[in-house]
């Protein structure tokens, strides 16, 4: 059983640029190449939709960086531009989160490659009575909220709530 939530913790923490899906808190700068009139940054707000010049408003939770390039330029394609090429990158990830027993528990901003015992450093060390090892993340998964036990190498996500519990002895 812990084999299957460290392979699925593996493979969940393989989040990139490909394949990273945009959600709510995200902030994101599109390009258009040779059309800076087009060129705008963005912060998704929950609604999930934001809006662009020419186009209507896009949906884009739950996109990749790469699925809202298409859905723009396709957009543009035709009564815009003739070939549009469009580049949308990620400035700012959303948060992920942290208590329980840390020194400064809160929202940090995401970085690349997070790990717990990074993210642990960031909220500025364990306390004196934190638990050495009962440590949980909880992530959303295919809209279902999921529980799983950590270690200091498991991959860090946006939205992640990460809880240090307090050690008993």
């Amino acid at each position: 059983m812990r084999l299957l939530i460290f392979c699925l913790l593996f493979f969940l923490g393989q989040a990139t640029a490909s394949n990273y899906k945009l959600g709510a808190g995200d902030q994101i700068q599109i390009v258009v190449y040779g059309e800076s009139d087009l060129t705008t940054k963005v912060k998704i707000d929950k609604s999930g939709v934001i809006s662009f010049p020419f186009l209507s408003d896009i949906t884009v939770v739950g996109l990749s960086t790469k699925d809202l390039e298409n859905t723009i330029a396709n957009g543009l394609r035709g009564d815009y531009l003739i070939d549009p090429q469009v580049a949308v990158s990620i400035v700012m990830y959303r948060p992920f989160f942290i208590h329980g027993q840390v020194k400064r528990p809160g929202g940090y901003p995401f970085q690349e490659d997070l790990t717990l015992d990074k993210a642990i450093a960031i909220a500025g060390g364990l306390a004196a009575r934190a638990s050495k090892s009962s440590w949980n993340i909880t992530r959303l998964v295919d809209g279902k909220k999921m529980v799983f036990e950590a270690n200091v190498s498991s991959a860090i996500l946006p939205d992640d709530i990460i809880e240090i519990e307090q050690s008993f002895f």
